[in-house]
């Protein structure tokens, strides 16, 4: 583990522990190894490059590396390619007084004269081996000032180093980029960052607990400046809920899906003075954490009882609310960009939370989804099945009407006993088996059966004879082959007709039986009739349309409802 300077700055004196404890050398910086291997080594070997760019997020250690990189080339004493940070040098380059070094804010300082003044005194003697120019926010330069600069950094002074470090590294101008060799600054773990607080606590004498180090390391979101001062922060107020909002009540409200405690909390966080976008960002924040726990732990820079909070919060509302609690945040931080009345679209972005049925999204559907699939997971519901009576074999007694005979038999019996007796034999049991009678059902299938059909199927089944019934299969037979295949077109409604007439589905079995002779019934009220022919048969059956078919069958059967026992004058 690299040393953290430990002794404040005596000359400047302050108290800032970014500024007290910034590093010094290569070996003091932390989370970058990758440029402290690339500037070490170059400096060690001598191969240092006359232009670079550092580019990365805010607090990161750039223009401390520049600086360390500038201490490194004038070192009177250089270690393994490090500064050593006694020498006079060193010392004037971190008092900031140094002739070898110059440092340009190009946020403050980008016109095109300021620039054409320093690459004039580039050319001019300086006491130490190098000249570094260090050049902050240089994407902040003007075209014309990038333009004065592009000549200088493509044919520079021998002893000359240019700087350059920027937040934006696309809004530098390609031309520029080119003669540069860039060095990528990362944001810095949450490991290494709770090491580099430890050890600043140690060497600052602070009295602050482990909650407290988490607490600024994950307010630090990966910059090491950020960090220390929410660390300051936290040491001055002495207090962890003054240093940044508390959502504990907003989380539980989203879980729980109330809409009423979700508006009380963010009425509790105004109430504390928060800024309302700031409130969004931080929420948001929390919820990528949760998000990340939940996708990919090992990105996820939150540790300890953070990591433990976040992680329980986020296995209770799930991955697909989760997801759209950072959407919907994410609208409405845009949202609230513009307009009149911020609390108005976080309310309703809470509201449509917690109520997915009010948001016609995709996202909201989806968890409502997710929800019933939940619900089904964790208890199977089995639907209770109704009790069902028997179903009554043709020409019998039902077993309702059976046990109220019954019923009625035992309390004449009872009643016809003598009054001293106390004793009584039980109710016996009717049983009824579910039989068909053959007989019965096949009077009904000529007499009620057939007439509900169509009229081709009625022509049809006239030619038809029921032979038997075995069990719940009624065996039906024809005079030949050909008709038994047009039957195919008539059984659909055929089944019906028997399922409404026996409240029992029946089977049907077609058999050939050449010896029936091909003659309709003619009732004693109806003129007699030619015999009927296969052909005529046949014909009727393939003409018939099927919507015709259902229609016909239905007026017939309203017919026979209505007038029971008329008969149709043709």
């Amino acid at each position: 583990m690299a040393e953290v300077n430990p002794i404040p700055n005596p000359v400047d004196g302050v108290t800032a522990l970014y500024r007290r404890f910034r590093p010094q050398r290569f070996a003091e910086i932390r989370g970058q190894d990758h440029v402290v291997r690339a500037l070490q080594g170059a400096v060690r070997n001598n191969r240092v490059s006359h232009a670079y760019l550092f580019s990365g997020p805010r607090g990161t250690g750039k223009t401390t590396a520049a600086r360390v990189l500038a201490k490194a080339l004038n070192c009177e004493n250089p270690q393994d390619g490090d500064a050593c940070c006694v020498c006079a040098s060193c010392l004037a380059i971190a008092k900031g007084s140094s002739l070898d070094v110059t440092e340009l804010d190009a946020a403050s300082n980008n016109g095109v004269d300021d620039i054409r003044e320093i690459t004039a005194g580039a050319w001019h003697g300086t006491p130490g081996r190098w000249k570094v120019y260090i050049f902050d926010e240089v994407h902040q330069l003007s075209k014309a000032a990038s333009a004065a600069l592009l000549k200088t950094l493509e044919e520079p002074p021998q002893h000359v180093v240019f700087v350059l470090a920027t937040t934006d590294p696309h809004k530098v101008l390609p031309t520029i980029r080119s003669r540069t060799q860039q060095l990528e600054f990362r944001l810095i773990g949450g490991d290494t960052l709770k090491d580099l607080l430890r050890d600043v606590k140690g060497a600052a004498g602070l009295s602050v607990d482990d909650a407290t180090i988490e607490t600024a390391v994950r307010l630090g979101r990966g910059s090491a400046r950020d960090a220390l001062s929410s660390l300051d922060q936290l040491v001055a107020t002495g207090s962890l809920s003054d240093a940044q909002p508390q959502f504990e009540g907003l989380f539980r409200a989203l879980r729980d899906e109330d809409a009423i405690q979700a508006l009380r909390a963010l009425s509790v966080l105004r109430q504390g003075g928060w800024d309302l976008e700031q409130l969004a960002e931080s929420f948001a924040g929390e919820v990528r954490q949760a998000f990340l726990l939940q996708v990919a732990p090992e990105v996820a820079d939150v540790v300890d009882t953070e990591r433990a909070r976040l992680v329980e919060w986020g296995s209770a509302v799930g991955l697909v609310r989760t997801v759209r609690i950072l959407e919907t945040f994410g609208r409405a931080m845009r949202e609230m960009k513009s307009a009149p009345d911020k609390l108005v679209i976080l309310e309703v972005a809470l509201v449509r939370l917690v109520k997915p049925e009010l948001d016609p999204s995709i996202d909201a559907l989806a968890e409502r989804l997710a929800k019933l699939e939940r619900a089904a997971r964790s208890s199977v519901v089995v639907p209770e099945t109704p009790r069902r009576e028997p179903l009554r074999p043709i020409g019998t007694t039902s077993v309702s009407e059976v046990a109220v005979l019954q019923e009625g038999a035992n309390h004449a019996e009872l009643s016809s006993s003598k009054p001293n007796d106390e004793e009584s034999s039980p109710t016996p049991t009717v049983v009824v088996e579910d039989v068909f009678d053959f007989n019965d059902v096949r009077d009904r299938f000529i007499q009620r059966v057939v007439p509900r059909t169509s009229r081709s199927a009625q022509l049809l089944l006239k030619a038809a004879e029921v032979r038997s019934l075995d069990g719940n299969c009624l065996t039906i037979a024809l005079a030949s082959e050909e008709m038994r295949q047009n039957t195919e077109m008539i059984v659909q409604g055929l089944r019906g007709a028997l399922e409404h007439e026996f409240k029992s589905p029946l089977t049907i079995a077609w058999v050939v039986d050449t010896s029936i002779v091909l003659s309709t019934p003619t009732p004693a009220s109806r003129p007699k009739r030619a015999p009927v022919t296969e052909t005529e048969i046949e014909d009727e059956v393939y003409s018939s349309d099927e919507s015709v078919v259902s229609v016909a069958s239905a007026a017939d059967h309203l017919i026979t409802e209505m007038f029971p026992g008329a008969e149709e004058i043709r």
